[in-house]
């Protein structure tokens, strides 16, 4: 039986498909979309992460007004990625911290660029 196709209610959208405030918003839809082609996951377990991460922010007080649905979304994909063996927690670590290190260090109104 193959897994149905990714149908979010909440997924910002226009006439034309996803809508993205962020480049980095783009970039964690399609490696989602990859990691499911490529079999990590399937759609239901991905919309049962991003289900329970969006319920998260709701009991903690987060009214989701538009702007943090993807936030919502890349907590999913790391805490699915992990579950899945995918990556380990050091290594999602080690991102992060690059992530935030590159940012610190970026000025204002310039994109992030992570070294290779």
């Amino acid at each position: 039986m193959t897994d149905a196709p990714l149908r979010l209610a909440h997924l910002p959208r226009d006439e034309r498909g996803p809508v993205f405030n962020e480049p980095w918003e783009a970039k964690a839809f399609a490696l989602v979309l990859r990691l499911h082609e490529r079999g990590v996951f399937t759609w239901t377990e991905w919309a049962e992460a991003l289900s329970h991460e969006i319920g998260a922010a709701r009991t903690a007080g987060d009214a989701d007004l538009g702007g943090t649905y993807y936030h919502y979304w890349l907590r999913a994909l790391e805490t699915m990625v992990a579950r899945k063996g995918a990556v380990t927690p050091d290594e999602l670590a080690r991102c992060n911290r690059a992530w935030s290190q590159a940012a610190l260090r970026t000025p204002h109104g310039r994109p992030v660029e992570l070294p290779d």
